[in-house]
């Protein structure tokens, strides 16, 4: 299994997307953008804000609740030109908390535009009308080479590296939007319930949602959970390779309490996935549980990429999320803070999710890839044809959709 799963050629999953069809901006109210319904045999159309009608009873909707920091630095050099500082994720200290907080000097993983003109020596930032300066100083390359580890420090009382971003970051829009951030965009393109910083790119799918929306669908259903996974610039790498065995696959961050994953088990066969964000750690949480079950010592906690296809994982999905419960309880902790590089693609076995929202994807991706994973093989280009064939918006600020699984594969 593992090496077919690897041969999977990328150009399978490819179509034609115009680009007038990609939404620029998303529509003045969220909740009344266009929903699209696969219910496992055809396609319906419907609006957002419908969403609860068309959700069960027993339905529990789990959400990311990450939220998008202001993570583009632009630093301008005495020639005019401009060093974009693109923070991925913090190095020192690595806890995301704790780097905001810091008040005088951190480091963080980032990509650097225009790098060639950055030769040696610090970059500096005006802060403040009195002179005070972010500085910013080239630590070393990434292994990989693709990114660097930049020092800031910064001589400001009681101001951290939260209100650094606020002052004079930007917030990094998808590149493929091909145009500047806007004021607009720094509500619109975070969700309702956004709440932990860290993110340099939405949990898309999110964005549908209204406080209105989620009153009805609490109202509805059996109740909506959130989990946290900070979305880096991989969500954007393209797959280069000719077969996804050749695609590395982002490391991401997720935390998730205690009390959401005794929600998932108490209404297992009911959870539905606000985006493909929550697929990735819901999912994930059930080979942790396998790898705890087999060592459950305090340590690091890894989901690698072709962990779900390297072995027959016969554990029941309510064992693992147990067991999940068990070494939080045994640790003292209330909240499981792991990584996860999991790559979800034809053959994947869902343990977890039975439904999912999210929005229309670009060709040769790895979400596109997750999608024909849910839904099947033949079927997501039924659902993509007839989202072209009837002016739904895609990616970021377009429209939605309401994914039942392949009956056939996720059972």
């Amino acid at each position: 299994m593992h090496n077919l799963v690897k041969n999977i050629k990328i150009d399978d999953f490819d179509y034609i997307l115009p680009d007038t069809k990609i939404a620029k901006h998303p529509v003045n109210e969220r909740d009344h953008s266009k929903l699209l319904l696969w219910d496992s045999e055809e396609c319906h159309t419907h609006v957002f804000y419908e969403i609860p009608e068309l959700l069960s009873a027993d339905d529990h909707l789990v959400c990311n609740n990450t939220r998008v920091i202001r993570a583009r630095l632009r630093f301008p050099k005495p020639t005019g030109a401009s060093i974009e500082i693109f923070c991925l994720e913090p190095h020192n200290p690595s806890d995301y908390a704790v780097s905001f907080q810091t008040t005088s000097a951190c480091e963080w993983q980032c990509l650097v535009g225009n790098s060639k003109k950055w030769k040696e020596g610090p970059l500096s930032l005006p802060l403040g009308s009195d002179g005070t300066m972010l500085k910013a100083t080239r630590i070393s390359s990434t292994a990989d080479n693709m990114s660097c580890i930049i020092r800031f420090e910064w001589d400001m009382p009681d101001t951290n590296f939260a209100d650094i971003l606020m002052l004079l970051g930007e917030l990094p829009i998808p590149p493929y939007l091909n145009r500047p951030t806007e004021e607009s965009d720094q509500t619109s393109y975070q969700t309702v319930y956004s709440k932990i910083k860290g993110s340099v790119a939405a949990p898309t799918a999110g964005l549908h949602f209204t406080e209105e929306v989620l009153s009805r669908i609490s109202s509805r259903c059996s109740g909506i959970s959130e989990i946290t996974l900070h979305v880096g610039a991989g969500t954007f790498q393209p797959v280069k390779s000719a077969n996804i065995g050749g695609h590395p696959m982002h490391k991401e961050t997720i935390s998730v309490t205690r009390h959401t994953i005794e929600n998932i088990i108490l209404h297992l066969g009911h959870i539905v996935a606000v985006g493909t964000t929550s697929v990735r750690t819901i999912e994930s949480l059930y080979y942790i549980g396998c790898q705890l079950l087999a060592d459950n010592s305090e340590r690091d906690i890894m989901v690698g990429q072709w962990e779900p296809y390297e072995s027959e994982h016969t554990v029941d999905a309510k064992d693992a999320l147990q067991a999940v419960i068990d070494y939080l309880d045994i640790h003292g902790m209330t909240e499981l803070n792991a990584e996860t590089r999991i790559i979800i693609v034809p053959s994947f076995r869902f343990r977890i999710v039975s439904k999912l929202i999210t929005n229309f994807h670009q060709p040769k991706s790895t979400l596109l890839l997750l999608i024909s994973a849910f839904v099947g093989l033949e079927n997501w280009r039924k659902i993509y044809d007839y989202a072209l064939d009837n002016d739904f918006r895609f990616l970021s600020y377009g429209d939605s959709s309401l994914l039942y699984p392949d009956k056939s594969t996720n059972k």
